[in-house]
């Protein structure tokens, strides 16, 4: 079966073409952005990759058609498949029919953390030898690719609330049922479809009436907007971790690399690992949890946990150059700025921090996180702030606004990247933070940074 798909190098749309062409399909596919690490992936993996929308792209006519849900009316190939009646369907109800029908499926959801922690479930069912599927919103350092079926029944899947397709705009989730639930926290984003958290909540619990009450549902333990969820009526077991939860964690180290792991008030063992941060450890215990659902029993998933490489993009080491440090990470919320930023703070003590901020997200050019947005980010001694193109607001006047003069705005990428790399040195910190290609800034500021330090 020949099957293309509408937005291809989406992190999930390309997760899915993975497992499509697994399965011995032919798989074709078009977007308007292409850049790594997916678009790499992709074409590792043989898959054809189409710049642009042109219909022609439809010529022969392919089987199927998966609109990805960055498609919208209006779109070239999206009118040509309506109006030649070829048969299309959305990316997760593609994955449900073709993919998960049968499969024990444990569904990673939350604002923040979905990646890390799926990546991480994904890692440790692996080191059991439990060889599960999995569908992770990003390209993890402990396997080849983001995407696989596996050889067992167990599928890891990164559970988006984001909705589905143009043409069904249920959350991707709904799609999903899983027997193992995490909700991993719960925040308002995407304004561009939620109008509140309590839309947002409304999919949450439509999520939580599909799993089965011979389930486990895994949340953090005093989160009040994922209390009013559960309190909507929850059929499954219930597992909590952090605070006083059931699965708790002593830190050994102020910067999370070493914690202690509590079950219900019984010591399982110690993480060693190179992760970082606060919200690292919480993804940990809900991890831990997820797979002991399974059959993992605690001291496995921490020896495991001991060895997760991370995510590519999710605080991902690029460079060292001269002394300074290079950070790439996918923050795209002031919530996971924050941690972010204050993970490093914890690892590094008092050398400084340069902080290179795209705010990209749809949420964030509608300027929803305004108010937040510069404060997030406090932790850094320099902050970089770079102006997107089509954003209806003006950065420069939250920066003037917030008095600090560590802020700068700039709309030239070839001038930032001159400002930092003559900025930074030996011992320095750089962390770029943008879930887009952001004009290839990363490889611009090795190269920029290399020749500033051997002149």
């Amino acid at each position: 079966m020949h099957i293309h798909i509408l937005g291809i190098c989406g992190t999930f749309m390309g997760s899915l073409a993975v497992l499509a062409k697994e399965l011995g399909h032919t798989v074709t596919g078009s977007d308007a952005n292409v850049y790594p690490p997916m678009s790499t992936q992709l074409e590792a993996q043989g898959i054809a990759l189409i710049s642009g929308f042109d219909p022609e792209q439809l010529d022969p006519v392919p089987d199927v058609v998966v609109i990805g849900n960055a498609m919208s009316r209006g779109n070239p190939c999206v009118e040509a498949v309506l109006d030649r009646n070829i048969p299309y369907t959305s990316g997760p109800r593609w994955l449900l029919e073709n993919v998960l029908q049968d499969k024990w499926v444990l569904a990673v959801s939350g604002t923040h953390g979905k990646t890390t922690t799926t990546a991480m479930l994904a890692w440790v069912l692996e080191s059991a030898n439990m060889a599960p599927g999995f569908l992770i919103g990003g390209v993890p350092n402990n396997f080849a690719s983001s995407a696989r079926l596996g050889d067992t029944a167990f599928f890891v899947i990164e559970a988006d609330e984001y909705d589905s397709a143009f043409f069904d705009k249920r959350s991707k989730f709904v799609h999903y049922q899983p027997r193992t639930l995490v909700i991993n926290n719960l925040e308002f984003d995407h304004a561009d479809i939620f109008d509140d958290v309590a839309a947002i909540q409304r999919q949450f619990h439509h999520l939580l009436r599909t799993v089965p009450s011979n389930g486990l549902v895994i949340v953090p333990e005093g989160v009040d907007d994922i209390d009013a969820v559960i309190d909507q009526g929850c059929w499954t077991p219930l597992q909590r971790f952090g605070g006083r939860g059931n699965w708790q964690a002593k830190l050994l180290s102020t910067d999370g690399s070493r914690f202690e792991v509590w079950l219900d008030g019984d010591l399982q063992g110690t993480v060693d690992w190179q992760s970082t941060g606060e919200h690292s450890v919480s993804n940990a215990l809900a991890t831990l949890a997820a797979a002991r659902h399974v059959g993992v029993i605690p001291a496995q998933g921490i020896e495991a946990l001991n060895s997760f490489g991370g995510v590519k993009r999710r605080m991902e080491k690029l460079a060292e150059i001269a002394g300074i440090t290079l950070f790439d990470d996918f923050a795209h919320h002031p919530t996971a700025i924050q941690t972010t930023l204050a993970g490093l703070r914890k690892n590094v003590g008092d050398a400084r921090i340069h902080a290179i901020i795209e705010p990209r997200s749809n949420t964030m050019k509608m300027g929803v996180h305004q108010a937040r947005l510069i404060g997030s980010a406090d932790i850094a001694d320099s902050v970089y702030w770079y102006q997107p193109s089509g954003q209806s607001w003006d950065l420069s006047t939250l920066i003037s606004d917030s008095a600090a003069v560590k802020n700068t705005c700039y709309r030239s990428v070839d001038k930032l990247v001159a400002t930092v790399s003559a900025e930074a040195e030996a011992g320095d910190y750089i962390v770029v933070m943008s879930n887009g290609g952001f004009e290839g800034i990363h490889q611009r500021l090795i190269d920029a940074i290399t020749e500033q330090t051997t002149l």
